[in-house]
């Protein structure tokens, strides 16, 4: 992972459109809307707060003409903050440590914490009862990408119950990210299981081709899974921006931490056109009850240092990187306020 970003920083990117954009944001004065691109590492209901905050105007009521876009992966996310294609990057924080070992110029900033709960799914090929971490000894299991949060966090579990990742299963790492479920399902596929985000692991299920028996977030604890990042010198020039699109998300939280599941998915259904609501309502009830999100943005440090763990076990970790240097939680501070 740490030798894809560092490629990656070297070349440019084309930004693909986004899944969705708020014409929203708060006036400089005159009336006129500051535009704010957000560059977002995937598509997913389990980034439920963001989107109730784009779909209720809450970017507007702050005064930002906030774009979005889809970067499909944390590394394709970290280079467009880099080089300037994207203002916000919203992925896994680990992509600012590998990078603030790479570019020490004008690295990376966390200042606000989304989910505090791994996003994906356990999900086997036939159905499981009882299901025990024990039962994936001698599988094969398609997993995600060396390096990413998805996988580090697959195997800090297997950890934590004493299966050892690289002798007591296989973990195919070898698919993109995205592609597991379509792989999972093919004639030839030789997986037992698969992890997945939604809506791909209800799909799995729906289609009957596969069943949802273990939530990595509940197995995990809470780690944490994304945060939104900024370059060193954005945050230097553009503090009255970043507390205006941090009150946005944070109006985001306080409606889900609020409101109910059913009415949630109605408020953010406009952003996922291809899923039936009852669909939306079943995965955001899943998440729900597994406190994926925070009532605030604020990253502690205890979380910081839990995720330089989860590197560190996983041999991902450059060196230990001071908490101070990587985040800054006075806009999340004060949003709450």
């Amino acid at each position: 992972m740490k030798k894809i970003i560092c490629i990656l920083l070297a070349a440019s990117l084309l930004v693909l459109p986004g899944c969705g954009s708020s014409n929203s944001g708060t006036s400089d004065g005159d009336g006129t809307l500051t535009p704010v691109t957000l560059n977002e590492v995937a598509h997913s209901i389990f980034y439920a707060p963001q989107y109730v905050a784009i779909e209720n105007g809450y970017f507007e009521e702050e005064g930002i003409d906030l774009t979005l876009v889809t970067g499909f992966g944390a590394d394709k996310v970290a280079t467009a903050v880099v080089s300037g294609d994207a203002d916000i990057g919203f992925m896994g924080s680990e992509s600012s440590i590998y990078i603030y070992h790479q570019n020490p110029d004008d690295y990376l900033i966390n200042f606000a914490q989304l989910t505090q709960r791994a996003g994906n799914f356990l999900v086997s090929r036939k159905p499981v009862e009882n299901f025990q971490w024990d039962d994936l000894k001698g599988s094969y299991v398609l997993g995600g990408r060396a390096g990413g949060m998805p996988e580090m966090v697959f195997e800090f579990i297997l950890k934590k119950h004493n299966i050892d990742p690289t002798t007591d299963l296989t973990i195919d790492q070898s698919i993109d990210f995205g592609s597991t479920a379509a792989a999972f399902t093919g004639s030839s596929s030789p997986a037992d299981f698969t992890v997945e985000f939604e809506p791909a692991a209800t799909t799995l299920e729906q289609e009957g081709a596969g069943y949802v028996i273990a939530s990595l977030g509940e197995a995990s604890g809470y780690v944490p899974y994304t945060a939104y990042s900024v370059k060193q010198s954005y945050l230097t020039e553009h503090p009255d921006i970043l507390q205006a699109f941090t009150n946005a998300l944070q109006k985001g939280m306080d409606y889900v931490q609020t409101h109910t599941p059913e009415e949630i998915a109605k408020v953010i259904q406009p952003q996922f056109k291809e899923t039936d609501l009852d669909t939306i309502t079943a995965i955001v009830t899943r998440y729900y009850e597994q406190d994926t999100w925070k009532e605030d943005l604020i990253f502690e440090q205890d979380s910081f240092d839990l995720l330089q763990n989860i590197l560190e076990e996983a041999g991902e970790l450059p060196a230990w990187t001071p908490y101070e240097d990587l985040v800054n939680t006075e806009f999340a501070v004060q949003a709450v306020r």
